[in-house]
């Protein structure tokens, strides 16, 4: 929609009040409202302020006025708020120079969408995350000086099949079976169809929804691809929607990948591919997989810089623990047709060339998606650029390879601070076309180690405590 159109869609649906959306640097939506009396043409150019330094990895305390340009072609009809309301993602702006804010993770996709243009390898990418979560039915957890824990429980969960209902019925998937049986197993179906419900009255297209692997609440809902950007601001509108439509049901939603021991956590496998003049570039009927030669180029990119983009991709402490292997977790940096343990999987459902992409696994729900996603296109340009070899396929189970095999291959790393450390070395990738600037990785290193790193590590493990109480 132009501004006018959002303005008489205001008026024909009777909005009372205007949200105001913006990304902060770690990948949590922000917002605040203005009455539908404060929005006119205006607000579109000139923009609307706010105090950039209480936003995490933002300004500092003496620059901290900032403005928010609404995009007027995200503007939906919010289905959360109770009060007629018109939702619209933005961009952040200085005040002072009227130049969009280079930390501003939507600013960060939009450069990236520019640069991939300009080399003239294609005109537009492709992205179809695969997004994983939970529904759990109780959560507290707490930290102080002499205690520490969290405790998680689910009306569905398998530690629950012994637990005095008044009555239980049963029916709660065993570990590492919840892909998919139906109801009453799945007891979590007219829930999850009320999620896609409201996403598809927003504008949002969905393939499927199913019970994922995991026992206690495991979901998966997908969405149909679209251009990096819109995917990416498409991928916040449907965290925002489906936790308030579990808090509607008394129910909370959480996409950390990690959440349970010793079942399958959740992830973000990523879906993508090149276009261009509407040809999808990576399709070849002879190739390996069906892919081309460039699709191979791309992937040797995502291989090789892999450490790296984990530092954006699975950028928490706990995307970790899900990424080890026994789990369907993808901790091997290969490539393959259909292989859940290759980081990098060639889909094989269809022979149609428009369906042909590739599958970068390890990524998960924590991610930012705006940076996630430039990343990994810039990764994949890198590798199409400099013409690099991902080697043979490997098209076996890779944990199951014998030692000295096994031992060829790379995996990912084994914790953030591993991550941390291989961006730190490894980014000019990402400056190229000035699409990351050297102050926005510097601040997400920073961020990342003393706020989340640090945290942990500093941290006594209630685990500790069984391993060397009694030393």
């Amino acid at each position: 929609m132009t501004p006018e159109e959002v303005l008489a869609f205001a008026k024909h649906k009777g909005i009372a009040m205007v949200d105001l959306k913006f990304n902060d640097l770690p990948g949590l939506w922000q917002h605040f409202t203005i009455p539908i009396s404060e929005l006119d043409e205006g607000v579109f150019t000139d923009g609307v302020g706010f105090d950039g330094s209480s936003i995490r990895g933002f300004r500092e305390i003496h620059e901290s006025d900032m403005l928010l340009i609404p995009d007027p072609a995200t503007a939906v009809l919010d289905p959360i708020c109770k009060a007629p309301t018109l939702s619209m993602i933005s961009m952040v702006s200085d005040p002072v120079t009227k130049e969009l804010y280079s930390r501003d993770p939507r600013f960060v996709a939009k450069k990236a969408e520019t640069y991939l243009k300009s080399t003239g390898i294609a005109d537009t990418s492709y992205w179809g995350p695969e997004m994983e979560f939970f529904i759990f039915d109780d959560i507290r957890f707490d930290q102080s000086v002499n205690f520490g824990y969290y405790f998680i429980d689910s009306n569905e969960g398998e530690w629950n099949t012994g637990r005095d209902e008044d009555p239980n019925l049963g029916y709660k998937p065993r570990y590492k079976e919840g892909y998919f049986p139906v109801p009453p197993h799945d007891s979590q179906q007219d829930l999850r169809t009320e999620m896609v419900m409201n996403l598809i009255d927003v504008g949002i297209g969905i393939e499927a929804h199913h019970h994922e692997v995991a026992s206690g609440g495991q979901a998966e809902i997908d969405m149909k691809f679209d251009t990096l950007t819109t995917m990416a601001d498409k991928c916040m509108l449907y965290k925002y929607i489906i936790k308030n439509v579990a808090r509607r049901h008394n129910k909370v939603v959480t996409f950390m990948p990690k959440p349970l021991f010793q079942d399958n956590g959740s992830g973000m496998h990523t879906h993508q591919s090149l276009w261009k003049e509407g040809a999808n570039l990576f399709f070849d009927a002879n190739g390996y997989g069906k892919i081309s030669k460039l699709a191979k180029h791309y992937i040797a990119g995502l291989l090789k810089h892999a450490p790296a983009l984990l530092a954006f991709c699975a950028p928490t402490t706990n995307s970790y623990k899900r990424l080890v292997p026994g789990f369907e977790a993808p901790v091997n940096l290969a490539y393959s047709m259909r292989n859940r343990s290759a980081a990098v999987r060639i889909p094989m459902y269809s022979d149609n060339p428009k369906s042909k992409r590739i599958e970068f696994r390890p990524p998960d729900c924590t991610c930012n998606p705006y940076l996630s996603f430039a990343a990994l296109l810039m990764a994949g340009l890198d590798g199409i650029r400099n013409e690099l070899d991902p080697g043979d396929p490997v098209d076996k189970n890779i944990y199951d390879l014998a030692t000295e095999e096994a031992a060829n291959i790379k995996t990912v790393p084994g914790s953030l601070d591993a991550a941390m450390a291989a961006l730190e070395a490894d980014h000019d990738f990402l400056l190229e076309g000035g699409v990351f600037t050297e102050d926005l990785v510097d601040v997400w290193i920073q961020y990342k180690k003393e706020r989340e790193i640090d945290a942990i590590r500093l941290r006594p493990h209630p685990y500790e405590y069984h391993l060397y109480f009694d030393l």
